[in-house]
């Protein structure tokens, strides 16, 4: 049976997760709400026993044991309170790494339609809210307890006053959870307009240094100002309809109260109870509303609590952009060929008329699109040989960005199939292709970090990081920062340049050292020499691995072993670079201008 993704099952997950420190946090406040109703008991007995018949010892008794309920119902709240909060907080935590674990899943598809500040705020606040109403729970049930004391008690006083709080506290509890309605309303629109402005305010910090260049800081602090004013205006909705459920629960208690109150004083006239119960009927008049308040908060907490459950359950039941896979690389034919001998042979080596075949087991690291059909695509036949280095030239970028979705495997295609060295994509597991497989895109993030950790998050363990800094000129991006390597480049890369981000992101790349690399567009921001530098760099780093240069930049094209064109969807030519600016006049256009 499959995880229960809707709201409810994410709620029921968080409190049964946590059911220990739940059941724990309850009991100890219970204890606690136990002992604040028996303290205006004892008064009772006191003044009954002790003081309108004087008597020191039994004064004395009375109080030992007064201090002994105290003591017990300071250390229950105490250390319920830290149990209920201990529940809440490892909840939220364990919501938070759903969420980021769906989000981070080789499948993709939670990301869809969201921006990442909406992400952020589902994993931050959303948990947290969540997480919560385990805190919630424990004081509920320790309120209901209090409740029911409360009413033992005065039972045990006067049978009327405490058939009155029996029926009475039932009738509240359902008037509060049927007023929290909107709230939970008004709740989930408050939490999806944060949720809006923390997309934008994402957005607008990542690009602001494109802002400024075009000089659009003025729409963009209208845009987010308009943001920004309809979280605030959905935030005191929520806060009007959270003011008027507590309100109007204040005031229904107060009533109730009131009512406790009027029916006692009339008991004592009539004189069915004496001076203690009366004392003791009071204290517990003023107890009751303490409890009943929890409740309506609970109410409260619970009504946030499954809007922001059931924005969860949104990015944990998203569907996934890719399906199936089972099929680790290293059970792909040809694959074990390549980890018996340590190395890949560079295809260009066993190419040509001479060329020997291997018509039985498909080349390690092969790379092949079958007719492949997606969005623009239409019809994509093309084989990249083992160790080959290969440039791609697409003259649409939408078609571009769409073979770089399917290579990536973050889409299957609508059409054909993609084959890593005879095996479709489709039935090799998604993080194992990605452990062979590497697409480093154009727009790749850096992280807060020094120079040298950026290059080497994704390398093996142990490996050296040097030549894919020299083979991307990150060299020149270290002798610029201080402490070198070992600098600080900041968040996304901040104090770097264009080019120095991109050099740094291409190092990286390279330092992956993957069976198969895609590369998008790494030098746009590079000048000409630097650019060179590269081309000759990669082609030096990723010798006898396959290489796919997905770019315009004639340097790089000039490296590969051939060019691949595609127009209009379709593979229009292939040939080396120089041929191809010779002879094909679209090429030529996309390349040289």
């Amino acid at each position: 049976m499959g995880v229960d993704t809707s709201g409810r099952g994410v709620i029921r997950r968080a409190v049964a997760g946590q059911r220990r420190d739940v059941v724990v946090g309850s009991l100890l406040g219970a204890a606690h709400q136990t002992g604040e109703a028996l303290v205006p008991v004892l008064i009772g007995l006191i003044v009954d026993r002790a003081v309108v018949r004087p008597d020191g010892g039994a004064l004395a008794l009375w109080l030992v044991v007064l201090a002994v309920v105290y003591a017990m119902l300071s250390y229950g709240f105490r250390f319920g309170a830290r149990a209920g909060e201990r529940a809440a907080e490892q909840a939220a935590h364990r919501l938070r790494l759903d969420v980021v674990r769906r989000v981070l899943a080789p499948h993709g598809g939670a990301e869809a339609g969201r921006p990442p500040g909406a992400l952020v705020n589902v994993a931050t606040e959303d948990a947290r809210r969540v997480g919560a109403l385990d805190m919630a729970l424990t004081l509920g049930i320790a309120a209901v307890v209090g409740v029911v004391a409360g009413a033992v008690l005065l039972l045990r006083a006067s049978v009327p006053l405490g058939l009155l709080v029996l029926v009475g506290a039932p009738v509240l509890m359902a008037l509060g959870h049927y007023l929290a309605r909107p709230l939970e309303h008004r709740s989930e629109a408050e939490q999806e307009r944060a949720a809006h402005a923390s997309g934008v305010a994402a957005d607008l910090v990542a690009g602001v240094r494109v802002l400024k260049g075009l000089r659009a800081e003025r729409a963009a602090v209208a845009r987010y100002r308009a943001t920004s004013q309809a979280s605030r205006e959905a935030n005191v909705r929520a806060a009007r309809a959270a003011a008027l459920q507590t309100g109007l629960m204040l005031t229904l208690t107060g009533a109730f109260i009131a009512l406790v109150a009027l029916v006692g004083g009339r008991l004592v006239l009539s004189g069915s109870i004496g001076l203690g119960a009366l004392v003791s009927a009071v204290g517990l008049a003023l107890f009751l509303p303490g409890p009943i308040a929890v409740l309506a908060w609970v109410g409260a907490e619970l009504a946030k609590a499954r809007a922001s459950a059931a924005r969860i359950a949104d990015v944990l039941a998203a569907p996934g952009e890719t399906t199936g896979g089972t099929v680790e690389p290293d059970a792909v034919p040809g694959a074990a060929a390549r980890t018996a001998s340590g190395t890949d042979t560079p295809a260009s080596a066993a190419t040509g008329p001479d060329a020997p075949t291997t018509a039985a087991t498909p080349t390690p690291g092969e790379l092949r699109l079958h007719r492949l059909g997606h969005g623009g695509l239409d019809g994509i036949d093309l084989t990249v040989r083992a160790g080959e280095h290969l440039g791609i030239v697409v003259t649409d970028t939408a078609d571009a960005a769409t073979l770089l979705r399917c290579l990536a495997r973050r889409c299957d295609p609508d059409r054909g199939r993609i084959e890593l060295d005879g095996t479709p994509f489709t039935e090799l597991a998604p993080a194992a292709l990605r452990s062979t497989l590497l697409v480093a895109e154009h727009d790749a993030q850096l992280f807060d970090g020094t120079l040298l950790d950026n290059v080497t998050a994704a390398a093996p363990a142990g490996a050296d990081p040097h030549p894919a800094m020299d083979a991307a000129a990150v060299d020149e991006v270290a002798a610029t920062l201080p402490g070198g390597t070992a600098g600080r480049i900041g968040e996304r890369g901040s104090s770097l340049s264009g080019g120095q981000r991109q050099r740094v992101a291409l190092a990286r790349a390279l330092a992956a050292d993957r069976s198969v690399l895609v590369v998008h567009d790494p030098t746009t921001a590079v000048d000409a020499a630097t650019e060179a530098r590269i081309a000759t760099g990669i082609r030096r780093a990723r010798t006898a691995r396959t290489t796919v240069l997905v770019t315009s930049s004639p340097a790089l094209l000039a490296a590969t072993d051939r060019v691949v064109l595609i127009d209009g969807g379709t593979v229009a030519a292939e040939a080396p670079h120089e041929d191809l600016v010779r002879d094909h006049p679209v090429y030529r256009s996309a390349v040289l201008t």
